[in-house]
């Protein structure tokens, strides 16, 4: 138990309005009871060790692969790593742990040999394979594969200034995304913003249209085509034109070839190519004239959702293209835009959870008189906000906001339990003006709170006994099911399905998991 965890803990077990005397006989009692053996400290203090040690080590090989992916485009090519890392210590031995390390991990990740390409997470993963492949000690020979690989890595100083504040503009990306609630548009704005920013540093000042198109399936005409690509987003200039355009497989353009390549195309000179589609019919023949280019956007496990356009068909120069750096810094926003998507479209998921949770609760539960649900964001000086997500009354009508409101604990006291509930991750009890409130924290993968229900049962101190039952079911079915969306968002490899309706990847059926987990209780309980 952390500080916050016992104080919560303690705080739960003694209630309210407990008498002075009453907690001093308490504290007195935990003080002579609580012992520890030698034994046990040794095995506490080993685990803490072996915590720091692997937190350490993870913040080693981050460092590690950003100074290897010196342009940020999130990845590293596979055979560049294995070509620079067979000449670590130059035994053939060391070739074959090289070759087996490499094999294992292609096995655990079927998208490395299928791309070439390493995530962060398959990087620290292929270094570990090599370490434990080594002889002797394993952490002993991450460190030195850590420090050859470190030394390997040139940048002028050019480069290096010029990575750096791409990495901020990216970062920028993920920030926004983690502070916009469920909502994409200001997500959109910043990877322009980003780009913008970019084509003004290092793009000679050269003006640019972009745009991201998303696939979805056809569901006017499912016979003819399975998926097209609809455009939800571009630079204001370009709206009139291109946003909620959809691109079919049938008509001009590369998009598709890109799609189905997993790749980049670049067409210097569109007016030589014969097949880019324009949206705006109105330029004239002799005016479609520039430079093209088109990637994809990839999910945790390589698969493409969708792709960016970037052209120079604004810019009056003839000479307008794109620089190798400069698609390579594209690809990081590729990256950064992926993983900021794929962050507000898990909350989305979680919501939808939580929405479906709360439908089954409401007719179970009549004592309950409102349920509100908030999720953690990021604040500013590294504190957090709680932000007010969905509010369900006791007529079973919900309110989904779709402008949060913001909560922050300074200008929040009365709400203090909910900042409680967030700190230590524990259920708090409170009363607000006579009415009772339970907050309970849903938890990360890492057991930090997501997100809060806090459920107010209005003058009864405690819910009947069934009601009790039915809350707790509830609560234990949402907290799997939102686990089982972190840990299908994170992993890279194939989740495992269980009810044939899973393998539906719309948003509304994220809740169709907590009616699986409802249903796999009820055939433990049979």
């Amino acid at each position: 138990l952390t500080l916050p965890h016992f104080v919560q803990l303690m705080d739960n077990f003694v209630g309210e309005d407990v008498p002075p005397p009453t907690l001093k006989r308490l504290t007195a009692f935990i003080k002579k009871e609580y012992k520890q053996t030698e034994e046990e400290k040794i095995k506490q203090l080993e685990k803490v060790h072996c915590r720091s040690h692997m937190a350490q080590r993870k913040q080693l090989l981050e460092a590690l692969f950003e100074k290897w992916d010196s342009n940020a485009c999130g990845s590293l090519d596979l055979e560049k790593v294995v070509a620079v890392l067979s000449t670590f210590q130059g035994a053939m031995g060391k070739m074959m742990a090289l070759m087996k390390a490499k094999e294992y991990l292609c096995s655990r990740y079927p998208q490395v040999s299928r791309v070439g390409k390493l995530s962060p997470k398959a990087f620290q993963t292929f270094l570990e394979l090599i370490g434990s492949e080594f002889t002797g000690n394993e952490d002993e020979t991450i460190d030195n594969l850590v420090r050859f690989l470190t030394t390997t890595v040139e940048q002028c100083g050019t480069e290096s200034l010029r990575s750096s504040v791409r990495r901020k503009w990216l970062q920028d990306i993920q920030q926004v995304a983690e502070t916009s609630g469920t909502s994409m548009e200001p997500m959109y704005k910043a990877v322009f913003k980003a780009l913008s920013q970019d084509v003004e540093a290092h793009g000679d000042n050269k003006r640019i249209s972009a745009y991201i198109a998303l696939l979805e399936k056809n569901q006017l005409s499912p016979e003819q085509e399975q998926a097209l690509l609809r455009y939800v987003a571009c630079t204001a200039d370009d709206a009139p034109y291109v946003l909620n355009q959809v691109l079919h497989r049938d008509m001009k353009g590369v998009s598709f070839a890109v799609i189905d390549q997993g790749k980049p195309i670049h067409v210097p000179r569109v007016q030589l190519h014969g097949s880019i589609h324009f949206w705006n019919s109105d330029r004239p023949v002799e005016e479609r004239k520039g430079s093209f280019l088109v990637l994809p956007l990839h999910d945790a496990r390589w698969r493409v959702f969708g792709i960016l356009g970037l052209d120079t068909l604004r810019d009056q120069c003839e000479k307008s293209i794109f620089l190798t750096h400069e698609i390579t810094f594209y690809e990081g926003v590729c990256h950064a835009f992926s993983k900021a998507y794929h962050h507000i479209c898990t909350r989305e998921n979680v919501l939808q959870v939580a929405v479906t949770a709360l439908d089954w609760l409401y007719p179970r539960t009549p004592s309950i008189h409102t349920v509100t649900i908030y999720l953690v964001t990021p604040g500013k000086d590294k504190n957090y906000a709680l932000c007010k997500m969905i509010t369900a009354d006791n007529t079973g009508q919900k309110e989904v906001h779709s402008s949060p409101v913001v909560l922050l604990r300074e200008e929040n006291l009365l709400r203090d339990y909910l900042f409680k509930c967030t700190d230590s991750s524990e259920v708090t009890l409170t009363s607000v003006y006579g009415e009772h409130h339970i907050a309970v924290p849903l938890h990360d993968l890492t057991r930090q709170t997501l997100g809060i229900f806090d459920i107010s049962i209005g003058q009864h101190k405690k819910l009947p006994p069934q009601e009790q039952k039915d809350l707790q079911k509830m609560l234990k079915m949402t907290q799997a099911a939102c686990s089982e969306i972190l840990q299908r968002s994170q992993e890279e490899t194939e989740p495992t399905y269980v009810l044939e309706a899973e393998h539906v990847a719309d948003v509304r059926h994220a809740g169709i998991l907590f009616h699986r987990f409802m249903l796999q209780e009820l055939r433990q309980c049979i």
